[in-house]
């Protein structure tokens, strides 16, 4: 019951935050590296504060990866994601970021020397198909370039959340803990937003929305803080493999979602372009035995 419990908490809890990015897009003129400097800070001081109220707060042994974790897990990745949430549905973003298996198989391949198998190259065809059928009428019928540049966004980000795995695996390997590197990279994160900010000539502003603020803490203690420990507390009872199956999920509850309160409209492509996708995912996490079965007397 408690494996079911925290499986399904992942898949509402990411399934439901891209919306909640675009609530907070919209509640105020803010800049992107603002709003998201809002919630990682948000999200660093629950988070350090509640490990230290526990007395788990501890510092790593290596810092160099939790600082490459930091600026890919809660930075670059997001720039780009809300980026593209201003160009295109944010359940569509969801849906190609559910495809980081297949950034994090190649990225695997590059940093580690991990063999790249057919199972991968097929869900990657699978998930390519998905996603141009989800876009088609986008791509064909209503030709926008800021549709290409969401999608281009969306999958930088995508790319940056899988570099970001690729840090957190050498952490491991060093000692660190998931949640203390979380923990610290959600810190480096927000102030490395209030860099970036002051560096592109914005300013710190403080939005009055209610709206705003509503989903940016929504964000950072539901999506941030209850989403990635759900997320690791799943992986570390039943395998990163089976804990993966979210992210075949959570795609239906945003666009669930996008359809409630941004007017997505389904087309036979897109519902046919959403099977093709979480089929892909499907073949990158089942395993299957491609040998016989052997006959029972």
């Amino acid at each position: 019951m408690t494996n079911i419990l925290l499986f399904a908490s992942t898949v509402l809890l990411w399934g439901t935050t891209w919306i909640a990015i675009a609530f907070q897009i919209d509640a105020a003129p803010v800049p992107v590296f603002v709003s998201i400097f809002h919630r990682f800070a948000l999200a660093a001081l629950v988070m350090v504060a509640g490990l230290a109220l526990m007395g788990r707060l501890r510092r790593p042994r290596v810092w160099r990866f939790v600082f490459a974790q930091a600026l890919c897990l809660f930075c670059c990745n997001f720039i780009a994601l809300y980026t593209a949430t201003t160009l295109i549905p944010s359940g569509l973003v969801s849906v190609i970021f559910s495809l980081a298996s297949l950034f994090n198989a190649v990225n695997a391949r590059i940093f580690f020397g991990d063999r790249i198998t057919p199972r991968t190259l097929l869900a990657a065809a699978l998930g390519a198909c998905g996603l141009l059928l989800l876009f088609w009428h986008d791509l064909t019928v209503d030709f926008d370039i800021s549709v290409l540049k969401g999608i281009g966004w969306a999958a930088l980000g995508t790319c940056f959340f899988s570099l970001g795995n690729m840090a957190s695996r050498r952490n491991t390997a060093e000692g660190v803990t998931p949640v203390t590197a979380n923990a610290w990279g959600m810190s480096i994160g927000a102030i490395a937003l209030m860099v970036i900010i002051y560096a592109t000539g914005n300013t710190l502003v403080t939005p009055l929305s209610s709206t705003y603020w509503l989903a940016a803490g929504y964000l950072a203690v539901f999506g941030s803080v209850a989403g990635f420990t759900a997320y690791l507390m799943l992986v570390a009872r039943i395998g990163s493999a089976k804990a993966g199956y979210a992210t075949v999920l959570f795609p239906v509850i945003a666009l669930a979602a996008s359809s409630l309160f941004e007017g997505y409209q389904w087309t036979p492509e897109a519902i046919a372009g959403l099977a093709l996708t979480g089929l892909g995912n499907l073949v990158m996490f089942t395993k299957v035995s491609l040998r016989p079965a052997r006959a029972v007397a």
